[in-house]
């Protein structure tokens, strides 16, 4: 499968035509970005981690019965995959309180939830995604009562197989944001998932082993990935 024209150059990855109309091939990079772009650097090696676990994630994810747009890994940065209309939501599932959550609410970081939330921004980089309910989401057609009810669905499914698949790596899941796209008219999982996109903690020291090290300049950034992936067994 070959690369063609150049779609689409986003914070964190590459996404270009093939010579199939319904299929992409994403090529992640190591760039960095953090509140809404203001925050720019490098974590070197980091396309390759997150090109790999989400491969590896969107696997157990089909597994489980959550379809994605997964088909194919490429090379160490690269994938084949089926080609979405993205849903401009961007949907967070938060286990425990952390980061905004935390702040617009005055609870306590680390605060264990009484049981899973789930949250809608509107995808719109001009707009700094802001937040949003189901109803914003229909009343401005960016998704209609029946999608609205399957993201929720399969976001759930999504955090729980996080949660047991993590947990097994000595990781505690404490939030996450995907991304769901439309398939022939079916709705499926799309974007990634990995450092950049889950809070991760360690389950023994609390330990931050995500790209909040890179917001917070906690250090050891490239290291925490690395260390991510091997727990999962992923080969980088």
């Amino acid at each position: 499968m070959q690369k063609c024209k150049q779609l689409y150059e986003g914070k964190a990855k590459k996404v270009f035509l093939t010579e199939e109309p319904d299929v992409l091939i994403v090529s992640y990079k190591d760039d960095a970005t953090a509140f809404n772009g203001q925050k720019k650097g490098t974590i070197v090696g980091k396309g390759a981690i997150n090109n790999r676990m989400t491969n590896f994630l969107f696997q157990k994810m089909e597994e489980k019965g959550v379809s994605t747009h997964f088909i194919q890994e490429l090379n160490d940065r690269e994938t084949a995959v089926r080609r979405v209309e993205i849903v401009p939501l961007e949907v967070i599932v938060r286990n425990v309180a952390a980061g905004s959550f935390s702040k617009r609410l005055g609870v306590e970081e680390g605060k264990e939830l009484a049981e899973p939330t789930i949250e809608f921004s509107y995808k719109n980089d001009a707009l700094e995604d802001p937040l949003i309910n189901s109803y914003f989401a229909k009343a401005l057609e960016l998704a209609t009562s029946e999608e609205i009810e399957t993201i929720k669905r399969y976001a759930f499914m999504v955090n729980d197989i996080l949660k047991a698949e993590f947990l097994k790596a000595g990781l505690r899941l404490i939030d996450f944001k995907i991304e769901f796209g439309r398939y022939h008219g079916k709705i499926i999982l799309a974007d990634e998932i990995s450092p950049d996109t889950c809070r991760l903690w360690d389950v023994e020291s609390g330990d931050k082993m995500d790209k909040d090290r890179f917001r917070r300049d906690l250090g050891n950034v490239e290291e925490a990935y690395i260390e991510v992936a091997r727990r999962l067994g992923l080969e980088i």
